[in-house]
């Protein structure tokens, strides 16, 4: 007994004397506990004041987690007053797995009136449940702003995980709302905000007893973008029922005046939950809304390149203005019995630079083409970002293709050969790009001598550039050719007739699968493997402050389809730039 009394006194010792502070440290967060309170996300708006993701104040059924609870007890008696879906119990069982003790717990958000006076009378059958206000995120302008800012969801166990490495899970709680695409994934930082704290004493199940101290939280800071939301409208509604994407931006220092990429989706469906059939048709439709096509479509340029290998043939003396060649309607490699077909039937005669650019002319650019060899070429492309990210201010981006013999080696295991370099020239074979790499190309062409960096958010200083190194002198000569495109006779001159300003651009027409030397017949053939229509520009010609790029998928023909987009889109910002 001596012995056994002796032990129990030391070890009342060593917890009581020894250990002091760290039981004590225990006892006190036994005894308190910290609640977040979770900050107001920042707003995005337009550059002009527009607000284009706000907040909205709604209620939420929270469970307190308390000792000897059984959860789902719970929920399937509150589940006999209040409707809570299959979707809403899956995110409460993951929710539940990944959190704390004695946090709390969302069982279902966004009540309506109906259903909080509901609860609210019968709130005494259930004192594990609690009731409270919640901010959720607002999208007024729906699809047509879908894939500029994405949207926010509840932070998911991946998410946490992530978090956690890099050292931000002590910022989230478990049912924050986190941005998942776009801008309110790229500035979520900025946008996010800080935890706020209530410390409240509890009981040894974990009820609250009183109020002890209270942290308000710092509410995230407001994005102001560059987008023009009324151009965006415009821009959005100029593809009417086709598909596509549409890059707007300043060619002087990267501002995005307008972000089109159609079909979009509704991004409060991620805030609310999309029922099942809901999101079934989105995640099997063969139009693809989730994909954001203006950074990640990548589409063959077809003659939207043609002015990139112009320039280059110019650089590198292999051509000059002068210089010109018949066209019979086709293109043979010296040897070879293989024809590579004009757009024209006929050819176009007699052609230089400036009418190749004019009449896009496939025959003058397969000849050039071969003449510059794919080293040259690939090295000009890269010059002006093709095969590059651009580095635009959102968390995804595709490289696109700027093809090379390394690049093939690597891809196909096979060697480059001269008859691929053949299809380089007119933007089809292995090329590939963004519609938001040929805007930022476009843009280069435009200002004269740098390739900009664009961006949804103005920056402070100096602005991203990259020299171009190109000769001013065959700048110009591009120039004219291009403005000349929008003129009679041009393959857009329909689509500048009567503006009451200049603009210079190029049209494209890219198959969509090769047609091995047979007819293309756009009747006939399935709508999904129609030509994709393409369509650069920029205006005013002497003096750009606008430069675009327009893709518009199976459109057929960048002249008559991509440009009067175009044109709507150019009518609009003169309109508030006069």
């Amino acid at each position: 007994m001596l012995l056994m009394s002796a032990l129990l006194l030391g070890r009342l010792f060593y917890l009581q004397i020894v250990n002091t502070d760290y039981y004590q440290v225990r006892a006190e967060n036994n005894r308190i506990n910290a609640t977040p309170i979770p900050p107001n996300r920042g707003l995005i708006l337009d550059s002009k004041g527009h607000v284009l993701a706000k907040n909205y104040a709604s209620y939420v059924l929270e469970l307190m987690q308390r000792d000897g609870d059984d959860p789902y007890k719970i929920i399937n008696r509150l589940s006999d007053l209040i409707a809570i879906s299959p979707q809403d119990s899956e995110r409460f069982a993951k929710a539940l797995s990944a959190s704390s003790q004695f946090s709390n717990v969302i069982i279902r958000d966004d009540l309506s009136d109906e259903e909080v006076a509901l609860f609210t009378s019968n709130a005494y059958q259930f004192p594990e449940v609690q009731l409270s206000a919640q901010l959720y995120r607002e999208y007024p302008y729906g699809e047509i702003t879908s894939h500029l800012l994405g949207y926010v969801r509840r932070v998911s166990a991946a998410d946490l995980q992530r978090l956690e490495q890099k050292g931000l899970r002590a910022a989230y709680t478990n049912s924050d709302w986190i941005g998942k695409r776009g801008i309110e994934a790229f500035y979520e930082n900025t946008l996010r905000g800080q935890l706020g704290l209530n410390y409240v004493e509890v009981d040894s199940r974990g009820m609250e007893l009183r109020q002890l101290e209270r942290q308000n939280p710092i509410g995230g800071q407001n994005v102001v973008l560059t987008i023009d939301i009324e151009l965006q409208r415009v821009a959005y509604e100029a593809f009417a029922d086709r598909n596509g994407a549409l890059i707007a931006l300043d060619p002087n220092d990267g501002s995005v005046f307008a972000f089109i990429s159609k079909p979009g989706y509704n991004p409060s469906g991620f805030v609310k939950g999309f029922d099942t059939k809901t999101w079934q048709q989105i995640r099997t439709s063969m139009d693809r809304p989730l994909v954001n096509r203006v950074t990640n479509g990548v589409y063959p340029p077809g003659s939207t390149l043609k002015p990139f290998l112009a320039l280059a043939g110019l650089e590198e003396n292999i051509r000059n203005p002068a210089w010109s060649m018949w066209d019979p309607g086709y293109f043979s490699l010296p040897g070879s019995k293989k024809q590579f077909r004009d757009w024209k039937r006929g050819g176009h005669g007699q052609v230089n630079l400036h009418k190749a650019i004019v009449e896009s002319v496939d025959t003058y650019f397969y000849k050039l083409a071969d003449d510059l060899g794919i080293d040259t070429i690939h090295q000009y492309l890269a010059r002006f970002g093709f095969g590059v990210k651009t580095g635009i201010d959102l968390p995804s981006e595709s490289e696109g293709i700027a093809p090379s013999r390394d690049w093939k080696q690597k891809r196909f295991g096979v060697s480059w050969y001269r008859g691929d370099t053949i299809s380089v020239g007119i933007g089809q074979g292995y090329n590939l790009v963004t519609p938001l790499q040929l805007a930022v190309a476009t843009a280069g062409i435009a200002n004269g001598h740098s390739l900009i960096q664009p961006a949804l958010v103005k920056k402070t200083g100096p602005t991203s550039a990259l020299p171009l190194n190109i000769s001013s002198q065959h700048i110009r000569v591009l120039k004219k050719a291009m403005e000349d495109v929008m003129k009679p006779g041009g393959t857009a001159g329909a689509a500048a007739t009567g503006a009451a300003y200049t603009m210079a651009g190029k049209t494209g027409t890219a198959q969509v699968f090769s047609l091995n030397g047979e007819e293309y017949d756009e009747i006939n053939i399935d709508e999904n493997l129609r030509d994709h229509a393409l369509f650069i520009a920029y205006a005013p010609a002497d003096n750009p402050t606008i430069a675009l790029a327009v893709v518009v998928e199976n459109g057929g023909h960048g002249g008559s389809v991509a440009a009067p987009i175009a044109r709507k889109v150019f009518d609009e910002y003169f309109k508030s730039h006069k």
